[in-house]
């Protein structure tokens, strides 16, 4: 089946400033201007393999095509060895009658549609999945860079992706700030859920 990969591109699209006014973040990030106008970038690259949401969600739909792999391997094989097993006793004259063989034979082509149709399924649950973390990575990516530089104030946040930034000075990378942002806004699951419990214990 395919592998979806997510793409760092898909939070490629930075923001120009926001000014509305929001505290300020702990972290001392480097402030870099141009003539005239004030200019940093986002290494995407070092984002996905260090924001912590990243890593988690990576991991998550790894997992899930590994199982969804398996479960088609399993079943595939099954599917063979119907088959090759269809095949031995048609050559050996190992069906009473033609349509005892018609019926084998009609088995065995449901069983590779119901393949077919599961492959489908999964292929397009794991393109739904990666979609929902693209879409969930670029909110939380906009969110906090909305409250960034509301105290910070760049006019324009590029996005290094590849090569679609050839050469930037070091002054102007924002990256390591962003990263530390996001991550310490950012609560995984599990820990939502026990605050949530400590929170209900509380009462």
């Amino acid at each position: 089946m395919k592998k979806y990969i997510f793409s760092a591109l898909a939070i490629a699209a930075m923001m120009a400033s926001c000014n509305n006014a929001s505290p300020k973040m702990d972290e001392q990030p480097v402030t870099a201007s141009g003539e005239g106008m004030k200019i940093a970038y986002v290494e995407v690259d070092s984002l996905m393999t260090q924001y912590d949401f990243a890593k988690d969600y990576s991991v998550t739909l790894q997992k899930k095509s590994n199982n969804a792999r398996t479960t088609l391997n399993s079943k595939g094989t099954a599917l063979q060895a119907a088959m090759n097993n269809f095949q031995q006793k048609l050559n050996n004259n190992g069906f009473q009658s033609r349509e005892q063989a018609a019926s084998v034979q009609a088995a065995i082509q449901r069983q590779q549609n119901d393949l077919q149709e599961l492959q489908a399924r999964l292929e397009n649950e794991l393109a739904s999945e990666t979609a929902k973390f693209n879409e969930a990575l670029r909110d939380s990516l906009q969110h906090f860079l909305k409250d960034y530089n509301a105290d910070k104030k760049f006019d324009l946040i590029l996005s290094k992706a590849g090569d679609n930034i050839l050469l930037g000075a070091q002054r102007l990378d924002i990256t390591q700030d962003v990263i530390n942002g996001l991550n310490k806004r950012y609560k995984p699951a599990q820990k939502k859920a026990a605050e949530a419990k400590k929170t209900e214990d509380k009462k």
